[in-house]
């Protein structure tokens, strides 16, 4: 039988080049942070409506983040990153993306930085949140607006998990503390917890040095007739990285200042803070 070899034509064919993924006449802005909203000053506000307080210790990873989603809170808005024991490249980070560096060679200790935040900050409203977690300016925002209309200490109004038996013993401090103060209706609210914001007329009243012990300074506003409120609810529980092993490290730290809180809510109304005693003749068994 014949072979018949079957033969392809080949036929030359000229490829077509790709079309750009951009077109030439649209704007590229490759340094743009939403393109679907203006474009974020990337420098502090030289007249600020909101301080925006972030402490900061080795968070070269996550800064910029942090600071960029805090200056989108307001128009007018100035960030100051306390850097504290940095032994990174956060201090240059966070300069780099415009925000007022407070630097301290040794750490400040908990909570210390938005003390000295406090004191170096311009604006009326004060917002205080961590450089460990990037919380979006959207879920920043309704403490600011808070503040706008009159709250004076704008809590986060996430309690924590109280279906776990037993129950954290920071959670049972944060309700026994606004219990105490006659303030229930918060329940595990704390200004512990980031995001948090406090009015001018609040800083003025219980003072910059008071905020390093959070339930302490809370407990000084509800005293002082601060209007004090959770207004939103940030799941930071969700936000914060992996507890170290064996157990929370902050949590006798935490409690001991509800204690010092406390302590000092007796100072002020009484040994029993103010609730009273009864019908209770403690002079018969003296």
């Amino acid at each position: 039988m014949r072979k018949v070899q079957r033969l392809r034509s080949r036929r030359s064919r000229a490829r077509r080049p790709s079309a750009p993924l951009i077109p030439e006449t649209a704007p590229v802005n490759r340094l743009s942070y939403r393109s679907f909203e203006p474009p974020i000053p990337r420098q502090n506000h030289p007249d600020p409506l909101v301080s925006v307080i972030i402490p900061a210790m080795n968070e070269v990873g996550k800064i910029a983040a942090v600071i960029a989603e805090a200056r989108a809170v307001h128009p007018a808005t100035e960030v100051i990153v306390v850097a504290n024991g940095c032994r990174d490249h956060t201090e240059m980070a966070a300069e780099r993306m415009g925000a007022k560096v407070l630097s301290f060679a040794d750490p400040l200790g908990n909570d210390v930085g938005r003390s000295v935040g406090a004191q170096a900050a311009m604006g009326q409203i004060l917002l205080f949140t961590d450089s460990d977690m990037v919380i979006p300016s959207g879920e920043l925002k309704p403490f600011v607006h808070a503040v706008q209309s009159g709250v004076d200490v704008a809590l986060n109004d996430y309690t924590g998990p109280t279906d776990r038996s037993p129950v954290h013993r920071v959670i049972l401090a944060k309700y026994t503390l606004n219990s105490m103060l006659g303030r229930p209706d918060l329940r595990g609210a704390s200004m512990t917890a980031v995001p948090h914001a406090i009015s001018r007329r609040a800083l003025q009243t219980i003072g910059s040095e008071i905020l390093s012990v959070p339930p302490k300074a809370q407990a000084a506003a509800v005293c002082r007739g601060l209007r004090v409120e959770a207004v939103h609810r940030v799941e930071v529980g969700r936000l914060n990285p992996g507890r170290a092993a064996g157990g929370d490290p902050l949590e006798r730290l935490v409690l001991g200042d509800h204690l010092e809180a406390l302590a000092a809510l007796a100072g002020e109304r009484g040994c029993r803070g103010g609730f009273h005693d009864g019908e209770r003749r403690r002079s018969m068994v003296r």
